[in-house]
């Protein structure tokens, strides 16, 4: 069976499902994209993985597991999501020490925050993507105002499959708030390790 690499397109959460998250993943090379339900700690730890400008007063889990693989001169090769049963993804990481090579059964969520930290690429099969991966819709824009009417559609789309209502947008939640003061904010959600809060603050940071 033929491999496709992914990228990660993004994380999807849910107001009123509590502890649902979605993270969408798409082909390299292709339209489909793969929406995988996580959990919040997980969503959280891959979040912050993404955004370079948010560091953890303490190291996360996978963080640690970086940390500890590394002295020991462990790497992580790639990651493979290589089966669905039922709706679960099952996925392996394949890891070298010294040149010999072993495989691990792992979480998908937790394989990705730490293909993320190793910075390696993930594949699924071509057969599972036939299964599970969706084609998001996709148009032809050209200025900023219709670009976020794009990614609040694309949003829709995968809050559906988690059975919730579309996010709040964050515009309308922070609009009377200034931008030193989302930045004081953000800093103070990192030190009490509120990293939900302060990733959707970043968010905003970055629209702004």
């Amino acid at each position: 069976m033929s491999l496709v690499q992914l990228d990660i397109r993004g994380i999807s959460y849910s107001q009123t499902q509590t502890g649902a998250y979605a993270l969408v993943l798409s082909e390299v090379d292709g339209e489909r994209t793969l929406p995988i339900v996580i959990g919040a700690f997980e969503a959280q730890s891959i979040a912050i993985a993404l955004e370079s400008e948010i560091t953890p007063p303490r190291p996360l889990t996978h963080d640690l597991f970086k940390t500890f693989a590394e002295s020991y001169n462990i790497r992580v090769k790639e990651v493979i999501i290589h089966k669905l049963v039922d709706g679960v993804f099952f996925s392996s990481m394949i890891c070298i020490q010294n040149d010999e090579e072993k495989v691990f059964d792992a979480r998908t969520s937790d394989a990705i925050a730490l293909a993320i930290r190793f910075n390696t690429p993930i594949y699924t099969y071509q057969n599972i993507l036939d299964k599970a991966g969706i084609i998001l819709k996709q148009e032809d824009f050209s200025d900023a105002p219709e670009e976020e009417n794009r990614i609040e559609e694309e949003e829709d789309e995968i809050t559906d499959l988690l059975n919730s209502s579309k996010p709040e947008d964050l515009k309308q939640a922070y609009q009377n708030i200034s931008t030193q003061e989302l930045e004081k904010k953000l800093n103070t959600a990192i030190e009490k390790e509120d990293y939900e809060t302060a990733a959707k603050i970043r968010d905003e940071l970055n629209r702004r």
